[in-house]
């Protein structure tokens, strides 16, 4: 069985909790002897509605800017890029804290002599048991997709009675609170007039009918409550109060029943992959914060790793499902009423990382909410491309949020005024069909890749015979110019050439299956993409960051931009580039040897860069690192502070260490680790519509399948040095002998 669990409080702090959810709701549980309390969140619940934060100042300063960027005048372009292209306010809305159910246990003892918590992750159910002096109370909790609800059952185990108040906090912007008889509300308003929301929890027992005030629920003399919890904004209803009402109705449905039919549904997709490694079965005795802090390469835990990759499918199902918003910095769990980075989409990586895992993982349905948040990005991407560059097309920057903000966030050279996030998003278009071969999906986001294409159209212009786009930076990365003048603006930083390159690629391969029919168009977009610079290699060996061969002013920088060729992207590969894959390789050593990969998030792309690289002893010092140094005790992502996408990233590369795919052809086990010697995996995926089970025994695949999962399968196999060619019906199983 694959879980976390602990044998002590994690009392009032977060980093301890542990996290439910169904995309909408989330939950993070903490809590002491006598209480439990619930950090409640919902994804829709932003602060503010959306605005127009276009700097009306941008468009006639951009002739300026790119030729103080020419001529070298890097700071006067900075500051006037500054004081003209910032958005005003210089942020988009940030997302916010619900508020704490918390349910204090009374009339069992004062001693808890015996504590224990646990997440099965392969039920997405939380219990807990604690024992007093006369009473032994469990209490299970999960979040229910089906019903949108929160569910909390606390039972006594020996039939022992207990009381209980359960209490729904109201933080400074709810309006009201009140109840019925039977369920609790709470409501309010964000800023925007017509932006309102209502919480709403109701509890059943074995007993008389519970106390409700306005404030708690109350209930005395059990054996048994079951406490319903639901929340939702006006993003997704129009009268959220009879919604939390008709929603907690279901409160009349057996507590089994409702537990039974969430398991059912999260299986569904929670068993579509699962891998095997061979454990020390002494360790499964440890808690998973004393497993965690005793791993390091030298005590190797490969339980522990598997349950941090059935951690990182768990979380991505909790956070993100069809009618739900994406997973944004923090998933849908943050504390803070001000979050960091205000828990925003930040798309210069970091929501980006989020859906690495989803497609090759079978998870491909959580991509839904990105396309979803793509498609208010464009509608708000036509203005901020025609108002700030006078350009056609749709553009992004580097965050946005709930609302498909576009426009330049902060003031801050190294990330603002960046304006490839659009374009990055729109890759994952592609990585979507490959996976699923729905047409129907690429004929609707068709119109959104093809402005984003047209946007460059418009603002590339020629410089030194290439392509150029200008403004540029190489997110977040600071260069040295010869003279010691530092800078961030630039001209086609590798970064913004690659996206762009792949972007015109897929783009011109979308034309041909939704059949576009502009020939001068597709002609245009041929002719900018034959006039991209290439990748270039520096003088210490290394990809060349920026157009320039420039000195980092941090060499051991988050950052690996200019390393997207490599991964996520193809661009950069070990059979097809094999003396850039080798400057990539320089490139991760110097950015290592300089004391990179020092947030999660960074530790996770490094990680999946050198399983691209198929550097297996490599991956596993990184995997390492990752837990040992960047993974909190509740098995969270830590930048620092918490910050989901390095789970994320993380799952992604184990992915990539067992199957790659590139070229139309599929590598098996390219960067397996010898701390792996054994071991099974089922369910990675592939693109154009297949489903992989391999085994491995002394380090050597023993067996391999194939399942067509969208219709015929063809590929080339390649393990070891042999190529086999494969093909696989829909639903047919295929042995592959290799």
């Amino acid at each position: 069985m694959s879980k976390l669990w602990y044998d002590t409080f994690a009392g009032r702090d977060w980093n301890l909790g542990i996290p439910v959810g169904n995309g909408r709701l989330g939950a993070m549980i903490i809590g002491d002897a006598h209480q439990t309390v619930l950090k409640l969140n919902e994804d829709s619940l932003w602060y503010g509605t959306k605005i127009d934060r276009v700097n009306q100042d941008a468009l006639e300063n951009l002739p300026e800017v790119r030729k103080m960027i020419f001529e070298g005048r890097i700071p006067d372009a900075e500051r006037l890029m500054t004081e003209t292209f910032s958005g005003i306010p210089n942020s988009c809305r940030t997302y916010s804290f619900l508020g704490d159910m918390t349910i204090r246990y009374e009339g069992v003892g004062e001693n808890c002599v015996f504590f224990e918590r646990e997440l099965d992750l392969e039920t997405a159910v939380y219990e807990s048991q604690r024992n007093f002096d006369d009473c032994v109370i469990r209490e299970s909790v999960f979040a229910d997709r089906a019903t949108n609800m929160i569910v909390i059952r606390a039972a006594s185990e020996n039939g022992k009675k207990f009381s209980a108040t359960i209490d729904l906090a109201r933080h400074i912007f709810y309006d009201s609170g009140f109840h019925d008889g039977r369920n609790i509300y709470a409501m309010g308003k964000m800023i925007g007039e017509d932006y309102s929301f209502c919480a709403g929890m109701t509890a059943f027992s074995d007993a008389e009918e519970p106390v409700v005030t306005s404030r708690r629920i109350r209930v005395e003399d059990v054996s048994e409550v079951c406490v319903l919890f639901t929340a939702v904004t006006s993003f997704y209803e129009k009268d959220p109060l009879s919604y939390v009402r008709s929603s907690l109705g279901f409160g009349s449905s057996p507590y089994e029943a409702l537990r039974n039919a969430h398991i059912r549904d999260y299986r569904e997709q929670f068993d579509r992959t699962r891998l095997v490694l061979p454990e020390e079965a002494s360790l499964a005795s440890f808690p998973t914060d004393e497993r965690l802090s005793r791993f390091d390469r030298e005590n190797p835990d490969n339980g522990l790793l598997v349950t941090y990759f059935d951690y990182g499918r768990y979380l991505l199902i909790s956070s993100s499902q069809p009618g739900s918003l994406p997973a944004n910095l923090q998933g849908v769990w943050n504390p803070h009423m001000d979050p960091p980075w205000g828990s925003k989409y930040t798309i210069n990586i970091n929501l980006q990382m989020n859906y690495w895992p989803a497609e090759s993982l079978g998870l491909s349905e959580c991509s839904v909410p990105l396309f979803d948040l793509l498609k208010r990005m464009h509608i708000d991407g036509l203005k901020t491309a025609r108002d700030m560059y006078g350009c056609r097309g749709c553009v992004a920057h580097h965050n946005t949020d709930m609302w498909g903000d576009t426009a330049p966030q902060d003031e801050w050279i190294p990330g603002t005024y960046w304006v490839m996030g659009m374009a990055w998003l729109c890759t994952h278009v592609w990585t979507h069909y490959r996976y699923t071969g729905d047409k129907a999906f690429l004929a609707d986001m068709y119109q959104i890749v093809k402005d984003s294409v047209l946007f460059f159209h418009d603002f590339c212009v020629e410089h030194n015979g290439f392509a150029t786009i200008i403004p540029s930076v190489s997110p977040e990365n600071t260069y040295i110019l010869p003279d010691g003048t530092r800078g961030c603006a630039c001209y086609n930083s590798t970064m913004d050439v690659e996206i762009l390159r792949d972007l015109l690629t897929q783009y011109l391969a979308m034309s041909e299956i939704v059949g576009e029919d502009d020939e001068h168009f597709i002609e245009a977009t041929k002719k900018l993409l034959a006039q991209l610079p290439p990748i270039a290699i520096g003088r210490y060996g290394q990809i060349c960051e920026w157009a320039e061969d420039y000195d980092e002013a941090e060499p051991g920088h988050r950052h690996i931009s200019h390393l997207y060729g490599l991964f996520p992207s193809s661009q950069i590969s070990v059979d097809e580039t094999p003396e850039l894959a080798e400057a990539a390789k320089v490139t991760l050593r110097r950015r290592l040897a300089g004391g990179g990969g020092h947030t999660g998030w960074s530790r996770a792309w490094i990680l999946c860069m050198f399983a691209r690289l198929r550097d297996a002893e490599s991956c596993y010092d990184n995997l390492a690192s990752l837990l040992s140094r960047s993974t909190l005790p509740n098995l969270l992502d830590n930048h620092p502070p918490f910050q989901i996408d390095g789970n994320f990233g993380g799952i992604a590369a184990y992915g990539e260490m067992l199957l790659q795919s590139n070229g139309g052809k599929v590598v098996l086990l390219p960067a397996l680790p010898k701390e792996w010697p054994e071991g099974s995996v089922n369910g990675l995926r592939a693109p154009g519509g297949a489903s992989y089970r391999l085994t491995w025994k002394d380090g050597r695949l023993t067996e391999a399948e194939v399942t067509g999962t969208t219709g015929d399968y063809e590929c080339i196999v390649v393990y070891n040095g042999r190529e086999v060619p494969v093909h696989a019906a829909k639903g047919q199983k295929v042995a592959i002998q290799i």
